[in-house]
């Protein structure tokens, strides 16, 4: 299988330089948000392929108009090619606003999945907008991680953990991919392919 994982940047090479079949290597599309609706409706009918996302601090929008085609995972496990994905959008709370949540409020959403992860065995993949404590994120509250996402990592030891939210033109010494134990982590600040 190959995922293509966008966010927080539109990849030129996909939309701006886009020529017809160039989307069709894909199986699916992970978006990890703050990327304009039009933007995923033009990958999910260019590529013809599922495209799943959740949704970033900068997405409110998408409450009320989501992009044409594409399915919202945020606070979900689905089942998708086999693979099992939770998807748990949205950053750290540093103003007012939706999409935007306290380390209590987050945990909370984690606990509401709690029986599906346990009758499922676990998960493959971790699709968030913002990244873990500790793994990839700054001090600052507007890029601060979750810990409770980096406990969700310990325990459940999924093969990949996809973020955004961290530009990487702005944190050049952040890795795009890292290593957790047995988690793979990728940032995928523009886009980054995974091959399953």
């Amino acid at each position: 299988m190959r995922i293509l994982a966008v966010s927080d940047e539109t990849a030129k090479q996909y939309y701006d330089y886009y020529t017809p079949g160039k989307l069709a290597q894909f199986d699916l599309i992970l978006s990890c948000g703050d990327l304009k609706r039009e933007y995923l409706e033009f990958l999910v009918t260019m590529a013809h392929c599922p495209l799943l996302y959740v949704r970033g601090n900068h997405d409110d929008g998408f409450a009320t108009q989501p992009p044409e085609g594409c399915e919202c995972i945020d606070g979900r496990f689905v089942e998708v090619g086999g693979l099992r994905i939770v998807g748990l959008g949205g950053a750290y709370r540093y103003r007012e606003g939706e999409n935007l949540y306290s380390e209590r409020q987050m945990r909370r959403r984690i606990r509401k999945l709690g029986k599906k992860l346990k009758r499922a065995g676990g998960f493959d993949i971790l699709l968030t907008h913002a990244p873990a404590r500790a793994v990839n994120d700054f001090d600052d509250l507007a890029h601060r991680g979750f810990a409770c996402f980096t406990e969700l990592l310990d325990r459940w030891h999924p093969r990949y953990f996809v973020h955004g939210h961290i530009h990487l033109r702005y944190a050049p010494h952040v890795p795009r991919v890292t290593q957790r134990g047995d988690t793979t982590v990728i940032n995928a600040c523009g886009h980054y392919i995974i091959e399953l």
